[in-house]
């Protein structure tokens, strides 16, 4: 099947074809005519499926075949999304695609001076792609009209649910008006996600490419069991033996990923963290300079890593196992995009045991262990549990595993062992 089967106009297709594409992906194929059809939609898709596309396209194609319920309607779609790096994708593909048609298209976030969004709007926009918190905050000045909406997108809905948005959209929906089409995507489903979709969707069509909470077959997994305190060491020992130009590595906080990327600096390995407490231009700049490999290492906190879209990212390494098993899916499909093969890698201490059962429980598999000779766990330490505030891990740290033996370029791994303590406090928090 190409695009050429779906649809799509003349410019439309144009668009895709400088982009290089010529066939669908799965959700694509399966979203796009439904949503043409003028239906109601529920889709549970992977991150790097294609999904944004998938109702991007099938969106510019309606804007264009069919007048505005008022002539003097500035907003006729609104695309809600959860984090600001997200929006800026979904913008970016919908510049791109719609390089050849005449819509104007408005991108909403904080983090960045509220007058140049002012100005944009006045001057009258079709697309608004926005944040909840930043778009109320346009309700709340009058510079929106949203009344009029004649489609609406909730992207990445559970992670809206996930991040306590939930009030903030209620408030939005209440604003748009009953009669609209509504595209509901979500990566994993919850009881949540359900309501949600019970409250809001018409007679929607559910369309799934990949099973809820389950992770891409394109990404090789792997546990490496480590002491706490020798997590850096071991991942400065897996960048430096690998010879790795582009890793993505997640903590579980802000202090964490800014502490790890000072730590590893002093390592001599470039790197840059992103997080919430970053301004807009930092994370921009972050970003860019990730994907232009000026950096080696990108350290991000969940919420942050959501809208990363990086062709072909070998490497995703979880340095703290989060603590929502959904969280780890999020995560590893950063890289294996798209058809490319990727390594998701977590360094999982014997704090982190419970954390690890709770995520191979949620994707049905076991997560192949991987046993470094020089970094294997001191079986006398105990687990503890796992503070997740702000400022924490400064005390009560344990000494490096003398008896792991050796020094870390020398350390040679092994397959197939089976499970047993691995130890270490939390230290890099």
């Amino acid at each position: 099947m190409s695009f050429t089967t779906l649809g799509l106009s003349a410019p439309i297709l144009k668009a895709i074809q400088d982009q290089g594409y010529t066939e669908p992906t799965p959700i694509q194929k399966q979203a796009i005519p439904v949503i043409l059809s003028r239906r109601d939609i529920l889709a549970g898709a992977q991150t790097g499926t294609g999904k944004t596309a998938g109702f991007t396209l099938p969106l510019l194609q309606l804007l264009s075949t069919t007048k505005p319920t008022k002539p003097k309607q500035s907003v006729r779609a609104l695309i809600l999304t959860p984090t600001r790096e997200l929006a800026a994708q979904v913008g970016e593909s919908v510049e791109v695609y719609g390089k050849y048609l005449s819509f104007k298209s408005a991108i909403i976030f904080g983090g960045v001076k509220i007058n140049p969004q002012l100005t944009q709007l006045r001057r009258g926009v079709d697309i608004v792609i926005a944040t909840p918190g930043r778009l109320l905050d346009h309700i709340s000045q009058k510079s929106i009209d949203l009344k009029d909406v004649e489609f609406l997108i909730l992207d990445e809905a559970d992670r809206m649910l996930d991040m306590g948005f939930i009030n903030d959209i209620k408030k939005i929906l209440a604003i748009l008006p009953k009669q609209k089409q509504t595209l509901l995507f979500s990566a994993t489903y919850s009881e949540e996600i359900k309501k949600l979709s019970d409250k809001l969707l018409n007679s929607p069509v559910l369309i799934e490419v990949a099973r809820p909470n389950r992770a891409s077959e394109s990404v090789k997994q792997a546990v490496y069991p480590v002491d706490q305190v020798r997590k850096r060491e071991l991942l400065v020992h897996l960048i430096n033996e690998g010879k790795w130009q582009q890793v993505l590595v997640f903590t579980r906080t802000k202090h964490g990923a800014n502490r790890l990327t000072g730590q590893l600096e002093k390592d001599g390995i470039t790197a840059v963290a992103i997080h919430g407490n970053k301004s807009q231009n930092a994370r921009t700049k972050a970003l860019a300079d990730f994907k232009n490999g000026e950096v080696r290492v990108l350290v991000a906190t969940d919420i942050a890593a959501r809208g990363i879209d990086i062709d072909q990212l070998p490497h995703v390494i979880n340095y703290e196992l989060p603590n929502v098993p959904e969280d780890y899916v999020h995560r590893i499909g950063r890289t294996g995009r798209a058809g490319s093969e990727g390594e998701a890698i977590s360094l999982v201490c014997i704090d982190e045991h419970e954390y690890l059962a709770n995520i191979e429980k949620l994707i049905k598999n076991d997560i192949p262990k991987v046993w470094l000779k020089d970094f294997k766990p001191d079986p006398t330490i105990k687990a503890e549990p796992i503070n997740q505030g702000g400022n924490r891990g400064q005390k009560g740290q344990r000494p490096s595993n003398k008896s792991g033996g050796g020094k870390a370029g020398n350390a040679k791994s092994s397959q197939g062992s089976p499970k047993s303590s691995s130890g270490g406090r939390r230290r890099d928090k």
